[in-house]
């Protein structure tokens, strides 16, 4: 009986011990993240890299290229050698703003709706395009005897079966 009380206390003890361990570990992960790090800026749903410059970095947002990136920050006033990290809650807020609630842009999940609706119409009238988005080839009038890789797939090589020597 002693036994298995004992037993069970270790078991309990050594979960305690491996939860505080955890816990431990998440506390200097978080602390080294938001006090050392500080916080990512997140515009449109997708964090910015902290290193990279300001109108190179909202190019990881989807639907704003470079020049619409450039004209995004000459407009809230934010220079083009200003990295992420070095800017403001203000000019992060800026520039979230002009994106987000302007209206001017579509962006992230917007536009792949609208660039789905758009996929899903060709496919419904039956047009060329249509055609080849159906079939996975290329919509753009590239060649498709050789390459179109991506669109394709791997390349699906058959295997010939052995031929049996004559029957002696």
């Amino acid at each position: 009986m002693r036994y298995f009380d004992t037993l069970s206390a270790c078991l309990l003890l050594q979960e305690v011990v491996r939860k505080k361990v955890q816990e431990t570990v998440l506390s200097i992960c978080f602390k080294y993240l938001f006090e050392v790090k500080g916080q990512m800026a997140r515009i449109a749903g997708v964090d910015l890299p902290r290193n990279k410059r300001a109108p190179i970095a909202l190019t990881y947002i989807h639907g704003i290229g470079r020049t619409t990136a450039a004209k995004i920050c000459k407009k809230v006033g934010i220079p083009d050698s200003k990295r992420v990290q070095d800017m403001t809650e203000e000019e992060v807020g800026r520039v979230r703003e002009e994106i987000e609630k302007s209206g001017n842009y579509q962006v992230e999940g917007d536009l792949r709706r609208v660039e789905g609706l758009n996929v899903k119409r060709l496919i419904e009238i039956n047009c060329f395009r249509g055609q080849r988005h159906r079939r996975g080839l290329p919509t753009r009038g590239q060649r498709t005897k050789t390459n179109a890789r991506t669109r394709r797939g791997r390349k699906r090589v058959t295997v010939a079966g052995k031929k049996q020597a004559p029957g002696k």
